[in-house]
């Protein structure tokens, strides 16, 4: 699947920011499987300000690696607005980068039996002062929905950027 001009340009854009500013980012990410890190290592010279991501595809990993509170994941479960924010914050002190990203959704096609609908993702990106976190619903295949929620998280960091 080749990813739409616009996309590229947003992706470039953040590499692009970071460089200005000499910040990292780091991610954390379930539902797009490493997706975003694509994207980010697609651009030249992004190692200056990548330096890696956690791809977080069970909650074992969440909990263990990234160390998202293991009580939010089973009262409200992987796709929830306090569990994309704290996989956005962790992963930010795990790698230890300047800015994390946090996605979780569900890509489909089939829902996890929760009773949440296939396209629903948070995306969070937290800095040392804040974390923003949106909910997003998006339509679409798999692949669609996945692409949706790597472009969202990008827009999300590079607003928390620009504030």
């Amino acid at each position: 699947m080749s990813v739409p001009h616009s996309r590229i340009i947003r992706i470039q854009l953040l590499v692009q920011l970071l460089k200005e500013r000499n910040l990292t980012v780091a991610t954390a990410e379930s539902c797009t499987g490493g997706l975003l890190g694509k994207q980010i290592t697609d651009v030249p010279g992004s190692s200056a300000v990548y330096p890696g991501g956690v791809i977080s595809y069970c909650n074992r990993i969440k909990r263990d690696i990234l160390g998202v509170d293991g009580d939010l994941l089973d009262t409200l479960g992987p796709v929830s607005d306090p569990v994309a924010r704290q996989m956005a914050e962790k992963v930010r002190c795990v790698i230890g980068a300047d800015v994390g990203i946090g996605i979780t959704g569900l890509a489909g096609p089939d829902s996890d039996g929760s009773g949440r609908p296939v396209g629903l993702v948070y995306v969070a990106a937290a800095d040392e002062a804040r974390t923003l976190c949106r909910e997003c619903r998006f339509d679409g295949d798999r692949s669609a929905i996945r692409a949706q929620a790597a472009e969202a998280a990008a827009d999300l960091a590079l607003m928390l950027m620009e504030e």
